[in-house]
């Protein structure tokens, strides 16, 4: 049976219902809700029309959804930490986007060179899944913020601290290395980009994402909580539809004055919550936009998995298998690993915290963002990174309840 237009909308109720009880039925399995969305729309595919359902025809409406998902992931995040930002405070998170990210970038796309892809098309891949996700993440994620009188807005949990604060930044921070391969694509030799690339693509648009983000959280934060006029000041009023407010204005100024929009909203979010740390208008905040980002997540999962069925793996080959085996088993754990040597996290933690790095719908929107330089690799490249996403999805699925688990039981045993 294939579904009408107007039939979507039953789709589309159906999808909700489903986001509303799978999150509850699977609570008590070592199955984490995305399994179940990803499998949902493996079976979906086989219900609908398949001509629109591969992102390679769609481009656009894939790369504009995964993006207000993200954006709405990094407001969400942003406003669930607790910690103050801090060089030392964040150790373990610098560690994270420092060495490990680099380092997982330049292992994949020297794995795949070495299979044979072009170094523009390796560095692309490399760059593409790099990200770990604040979409996927939240079963390894901090829970919501710390207010009222008597809280004590730190998180104790390192390994949850560790892996909400870099997804947060990474997915901003994978921009450069996407540019780079974007200009390798296009412009040729390292010599005819390379200081231009490294002045302004890494370092200039990434400190204009953070003096948005700095300026606009912190203009917000006096209005919301210290406005002179009862009027403006919204946390009186209960209004958490600042905080979508908040993401997409911060995230088109960013972007209209180049700056790297991701890394603004998450800064933008970080900085609204040390406004005024104990107030429970952060919980409304972060409630309103947790319940709009598990919506447009059980959407895009729904979506990947249709495609899926559509044909997405089917150019999928040997080298995109062992690319996606290598990133999610081996690369980034070792890579993690190495680099959070000397942090305050116990071997356990440490191990823990480099494995789980989610790849999800960072990388799908970064790869309809640049994938049209890649023409010919697209079709390889899609299947590729839906193997991999897949495979994230499924091995963390499984492994998070009782890995987390693990850790606690060890945390109570050691208090």
């Amino acid at each position: 049976m294939k579904i009408n237009g107007d039939g979507l909308y039953l789709v589309a109720g159906l999808a909700l219902l489903l986001g509303a009880v799978l999150p509850r039925l699977l609570r008590r399995y070592a199955v984490s809700a995305p399994i179940g969305f990803l499998g949902a729309g493996v079976l979906l595919g086989l219900a609908v029309d398949k001509s629109h359902l591969s992102p390679i025809v769609e481009p656009g409406l894939t790369e504009h959804l995964a993006e207000l998902t993200i954006l709405v992931a990094l407001m969400g995040v942003g406003l669930a930490i607790d910690r103050p930002i801090g060089w030392h405070r964040w150790k373990v998170t610098w560690r994270l986007l420092l060495v490990a990210m680099p380092a997982c970038i330049a292992a994949v796309a020297g794995a795949g060179w070495l299979l044979g892809l072009a170094p523009a098309t390796a560095l692309l891949l490399g760059a593409v899944l790099a990200p770990t996700d604040p979409v996927l993440a939240s079963d390894v994620q901090v829970q919501g913020p710390s207010t009222g009188a008597d809280a004590e807005p730190e998180e104790d949990d390192e390994v949850r601290f560790a892996l909400t604060s870099e997804a947060g930044l990474n997915d901003g921070l994978a921009f450069p290395f996407v540019y780079a391969a974007v200009f390798g694509a296009t412009k040729g030799a390292l010599g005819h980009w390379a200081l231009e690339w490294f002045a302004w693509d890494l370092i200039g648009r990434t400190v204009i994402g953070v003096l948005v983000g700095l300026g606009v959280g912190w203009l917000l934060g006096k209005m919301a909580f210290s406005a002179p006029s009862r009027t403006f000041r919204l946390a009186d009023a209960r209004e958490p539809v600042l905080a979508l407010a908040m993401t997409l204005g911060v995230y088109g100024l960013a972007q209209v004055l180049h700056g790297y929009g991701f890394v603004a909203v998450f800064i933008a979010a970080l900085t609204l919550r040390a406004a005024e740390r104990h107030h429970d208008f952060h919980e409304d905040l972060h409630g309103f936009v947790e319940q709009l980002e598990h919506i447009l997540t059980w959407g895009i999962l729904l979506l990947l998995g249709s495609a899926i069925t559509a044909g997405l793996l089917r150019p999928l080959s040997f080298a995109g298998v062992a690319l996606g085996l290598l990133l999610v088993l081996v690369i980034r754990p070792l890579t993690a690993w190495v680099a959070l040597a000397g942090t305050p996290l116990g071997r356990s933690e440490r191990w823990v915290t480099a494995a789980f790095g989610i790849r999800g719908v960072g990388s799908v929107f970064y790869l309809a963002y640049a994938g049209s330089d890649f023409g010919t690799d697209l079709p390889w490249l899609w299947a590729t990174v839906g193997f991999t996403v897949v495979l994230s999805v499924v091995v963390h699925g499984v492994a998070v309840t009782p890995l987390m688990r693990m850790l606690d039981v060890r945390r109570d045993a050691a208090a």
